[in-house]
């Protein structure tokens, strides 16, 4: 344990950033409960604040005090999906985390914690760097959150097994509408760039028959799977379906909204016409059913029959709805907050910055093969700010199955993480 007497007094704040999830609000009783546990009890935290939409907020001097909120509101907020404080997109550069520190000064905050993706890791090397050269000691901490999966040195995130979660069940209920009323069937879900969101649709189908290395020995749905780590072409796309809808009279079909072509350009830019974009020029993919419905009206012209009639087709955006589902994963409640809980506790073991990163110590893989595997574990570990900060993990090659499926490996990967899943009797 670090002394207590090399950390400076003063106060602490937590703030929320990005998008909100199922578990983000663990993460931040965790933060609070490991505070109190560890520098408030011992003199050095004098109040704890959480920021009002991050460091919107704290530039603004909206400040909420949590230092003696009861326990019992504490574990309340920790099962309410969504951003109990609020978040933000801001994405600080100089100037900004210049008035971030200013603020940090003004309200005397020495211990700064900020839950959110790798923008807000760097978020969190910005200002500590600007600390450091002011002469200021201010101690920085990550706390990691995305539904996306894709910050670096993580085996997971707090947030994308409870998202997964929503995705495959989400995908199971919707195939079993689609054998009902047969048609093609098309579901948008997030992640522009990591497709693990989008790999998490393979949960929906059943495990009860024998494969090898490929998941695709039963038929359930979905049948076609597109993640952005796959180049997108569009007539093999078709020529995918065409192949399932002609066999089975119906297709279902997870396609990532961040699909691109080999050239890497994105495939909603190339059929959304006068689509909109956001701050950064990247065309509005979330919030729009534009892309479902243009993969859609791409199928029905190519897979209509000369003088016949068009195919049944329709498509789902997830969109929002996925990130904060209120059936959280089990195991995404429990790391969220210990997430929080281990952050806090960095300063005490003489750490000055740092993300939190979750490291897999077991498997799992007795989810997959019951008895015979071996449980699910996981610890934590501190990692330096530039390892997380603006960088994207990606699905790794061996999670992926030709152009248009994920393997076994991602299945015994995610399936420990999503918590229990329903069964569906088939006639």
């Amino acid at each position: 344990m670090f002394p207590i007497s090399d950390l400076i007094p003063g106060n602490a704040v937590i703030g929320q950033s990005g998008g909100p999830t199922a578990v983000i609000n663990q993460s931040l009783v965790g933060v609070v409960e490991g505070l109190r546990l560890g520098l408030h009890a011992a003199g050095v935290a004098k109040r704890v604040f959480g920021m009002r939409h991050g460091v919107r907020g704290l530039t603004k001097g909206d400040l909420y005090d949590m230092t003696d909120m009861h326990q019992d509101r504490l574990d309340s907020l920790a099962m309410t999906p969504s951003a109990g404080l609020g978040s933000t997109r801001d994405k600080p550069d100089a100037a900004y985390c210049e008035r971030v520190l200013e603020a940090c000064k003004k309200h005397d905050v020495r211990y700064f914690f900020y839950i959110g993706g790798n923008d807000s890791s760097d978020t969190c090397r910005l200002v500590r760097e600007m600390a450091v050269s002011s002469d200021y000691d201010l101690r920085c901490f990550h706390v990691p959150k995305t539904v996306d999966n894709d910050l670096m040195e993580n085996d997971h995130t707090p947030g994308f097994p409870s998202a997964a979660r929503f995705v495959a069940m989400a995908c199971m209920a919707d195939f079993m509408d689609n054998i009902s009323l047969p048609g093609i069937k098309i579901n948008v879900v997030m992640g522009r760039h990591a497709g693990f969101l989008t790999a998490a649709s393979a949960l929906a189908r059943r495990r009860d028959r024998e494969f090898d290395d490929v998941p695709s020995a039963t038929t359930d749905g979905p049948q076609l799977i597109y993640c952005p780590e796959v180049p997108f072409d569009l007539d093999r796309f078709a020529a995918d379906v065409e192949a399932i809808y002609a066999a089975k009279g119906r297709c279902h079909i997870v396609v990532s909204e961040g699909i691109q072509d080999k050239e890497g350009t994105p495939i909603g830019a190339k059929l959304i016409k006068n689509a909109q974009v956001d701050a950064h020029g990247n065309v509005q993919l979330s919030g729009s059913g534009a892309l479902g419905d243009q993969l859609g009206d791409l199928l029905k012209e190519r897979l209509t029959p000369v003088g016949g009639k068009a195919p049944r087709v329709r498509a789902d955006t997830f969109g929002y709805v996925q990130r904060c589902w209120p059936d959280a994963s089990p195991v995404d409640r429990l790391e969220a907050r210990r997430s929080g809980q281990y952050a806090a506790m960095l300063p005490l073991h003489g750490a000055r910055d740092g993300s939190v990163a979750i490291v897999r110590t077991g498997s799992g893989s007795e989810a997959y093969l019951g008895a015979a595997g071996e449980p699910y574990a996981s610890d934590y570990k501190r990692v330096d700010l530039k390892a997380i900060a603006a960088k994207t993990r990606h699905m790794p090659k061996e999670f992926l199955s030709g152009h248009n499926n994920v393997s076994k490996k991602f299945i015994e990967y995610c399936l420990p993480l999503v918590g229990p899943l329903p069964g569906f009797e088939r006639l």
